[in-house]
């Protein structure tokens, strides 16, 4: 299974604290951390250990923090050669994005990979890049046969006709009710994309409509949890490497599900991203479900 993931690769700086300050009050951190992160590169690496094929799309700045992330990345197994390093991009990415490098994905940057782009069975993509620079990849995927998963986020509206050209789309609640308005009777609208459009509920877990119009809910595993950071990126790194390993939908989301509740059980984006004999032995205790793909 060949991934290619366009998206942002950034370096996140984390402060810990014994809790999160109120209104107004001010408290002391225990210590600060830099960790590899960006949601296109997070989901990278969550379906390179999971044993795909993985190719990032992406730009980084020529400093310190650039190289170091493709270090990282190379150091997952993804294939980093076509990442651009720009000039005067020093950035730091907090909690709020500080998009730097990655509006550099822009698209004749695009252009440029576009052919190695059509080579992937999947291309993932996010909404940390220019927003037409998603949507020029979409239609150029759909014209060249890739299947596209979108993950919406950070929200933001896009067109409906967007929606109809990917093959999958991935939100959360309260991305859904930006993307497509109120949504009080959420299997109304999922009868409308069938298969297609798939919302994750955090630690209620994920739902979909199957192609008979019946919803389907797969519940969140009971966990730990240490860190949430990444649990969504693992979901849609695992649910591209699920397209590949089963031909049923419902086990797909099996997989997906119980990678993303495994990753929130250590510190860090990356950190608790889960290789695939542990998602394999979770979907085996819990599920009884056979993986073909640790075989």
């Amino acid at each position: 299974m060949k991934i290619g993931v366009v998206g942002s690769i950034n370096m996140d700086m984390t402060v810990t604290a014994q809790r999160i300050p109120g209104k107004g009050e001010t408290i002391t951190g225990d210590a600060i951390s830099y960790i590899p992160g960006g949601k296109g590169a997070n989901q990278a690496v969550a379906a390179a250990r999971l044993g795909a094929d993985v190719t990032m799309f992406g730009c980084v700045g020529s400093d310190d923090h650039g190289k170091i992330l493709i270090d990282n990345l190379k150091k997952e197994g993804i294939h980093t050669e076509y990442i651009k390093v720009c000039e005067n991009q020093e950035k730091d990415n907090c909690i709020t994005v500080v998009a730097g490098a990655n509006n550099s994905v822009n698209i004749e940057y695009i252009d440029r990979i576009k052919e190695k782009l059509f080579m992937c069975d999947i291309v993932l993509l996010q909404h940390e890049i220019l927003q037409e620079t998603v949507e020029y990849v979409i239609g150029l995927c759909k014209n060249h046969g890739v299947t596209v998963i979108l993950n919406p986020a950070p929200v933001r509206t896009i067109k409906r006709e967007l929606v109809d050209l990917v093959d999958y789309i991935t939100p959360n609640e309260h991305e859904a009710r930006i993307i497509f308005g109120d949504i009080a009777d959420t299997e109304s609208l999922l009868k409308q994309y069938p298969e297609k459009l798939i919302i994750t509920q955090g630690e209620k877990g994920v739902i979909f409509t199957n192609h008979d119009k019946q919803a389907v809910t797969l519940p969140a595993r009971k966990a730990h949890v240490v860190d949430t950071t990444g649990a969504g990126d693992t979901f849609n790194g695992a649910f591209a490497v699920a397209l590949g390993l089963f031909d049923d939908m419902e086990k797909a989301l099996m997989f997906s599900v119980a990678a993303s509740g495994l990753s929130v059980e250590q510190f860090g984006a990356q950190g608790g991203m889960p290789y695939l004999k542990a998602v394999n032995r979770e979907l085996e205790n819990r599920y009884r479900v056979y993986n073909p793909g640790d075989r």
